[in-house]
């Protein structure tokens, strides 16, 4: 059965290394809720995008262009190139921050993961971005 896993996980120590400067005590820091998980899938391909990461959410809500905005050709080529950059960060644990890129993401080209895994995909690596003032390169982050 073919059943590929999308994880992007990021610790809560992450989230302090992002754009806000905020220092957090004990009693203040975020904590991972149900709304900070996403979970999209399609089922009839079986494949899946698990995302973890606080802010995300509100930030799809409040900033990502609606679905059907893009081409899923769009979003597949964005898809590719950037997932290509991530992986060879996730392989450069000395050269790039091993907090950031926790694990490789494994995005195939020539699998039609359809619409909705696209698009979540690319709306985390755009929020990723721009959250963590990182730059893939080929692409400008447009949202």
């Amino acid at each position: 059965m073919k059943n590929i896993i999308f994880i992007v996980l990021l610790a809560l120590g992450l989230w302090s290394c992002s754009a806000s400067k905020k220092d957090f005590t004990k009693k203040e820091k975020p904590v991972a809720s149900a709304n900070d998980t996403i979970r999209i899938a399609n089922d009839s391909l079986e494949y899946e995008i698990i995302i973890i990461d606080i802010g995300f959410n509100s930030w799809l809500v409040s900033n990502a262009q609606p679905r059907q905005f893009y081409t899923q050709s769009y979003l597949e080529a964005r898809n590719r190139f950037w997932t290509i950059e991530w992986n060879n960060r996730a392989m450069m644990p000395g050269r790039f921050n091993p907090n950031l890129y926790e694990m490789q993401i494994d995005y195939q080209p020539g699998i039609d993961y359809g619409y909705e895994v696209n698009y979540m995909l690319f709306n985390y690596l755009t929020y990723f971005q721009i959250v963590n003032r990182q730059r893939f390169g080929g692409f400008d982050v447009r949202f």
